[in-house]
């Protein structure tokens, strides 16, 4: 998985989020080496692609990826 792009890190966790976040850590972990890789310093997620995308559910996934040291931010 470290050969991935961000893009393709970002859509692998859209699929993991839809699959009750099934091997969501080790997806958030290549999406962070992609991000180095890159030099992207914020991941952008569709609010439509998300599971939960709600306020709510836009804040749990900031503050889980945030303790991960992704920031993240939303688009519609």
């Amino acid at each position: 998985m470290s050969d991935l792009t961000v893009q393709q890190a970002t859509d692998a966790i859209y699929v993991s989020i839809n699959n009750d976040n099934e091997d969501i850590d080790a997806h958030v972990a290549a999406l962070k080496a992609a991000m180095a890789r890159e030099g992207v310093r914020e991941a952008v997620f569709e609010t439509k692609k998300l599971a939960v995308p709600n306020r709510q559910g836009r804040k749990m996934m900031q503050s889980y990826f945030r303790k991960k040291g992704i920031t993240v931010t939303f688009t519609d």
